[in-house]
């Protein structure tokens, strides 16, 4: 059996690797992933940590509860540490 597809006969055998290859084709794809830059080489753990510290907000409603957050912070990596 076949199929007319824009004017021409398709056998089914065609039909059904063409999805299956397509399907493997957007699979593979999308598995692979986009290009992960390197961390550059001159940075450690720690200097990353405290530029990330000074960049994201804290999000405190208050300076009270900004200072809070930091000493909570503090106390954490302190336990961390030990």
């Amino acid at each position: 059996m076949s199929y007319q597809v824009f004017g021409r006969a398709i056998k089914n055998e065609y039909l059904s690797l063409g999805t299956i290859i397509t399907a493997a084709v957007v699979a593979y794809g999308s598995m692979s992933g986009g290009k992960k830059e390197a961390a550059p080489s001159g940075s450690s753990l720690k200097e990353t940590i405290e530029k990330a510290k000074e960049t994201i907000p804290l999000g405190a409603g208050s300076s009270e509860e900004e200072q809070f957050i930091k000493n909570f912070i503090a106390e954490e990596e302190k336990k961390a540490h030990h």
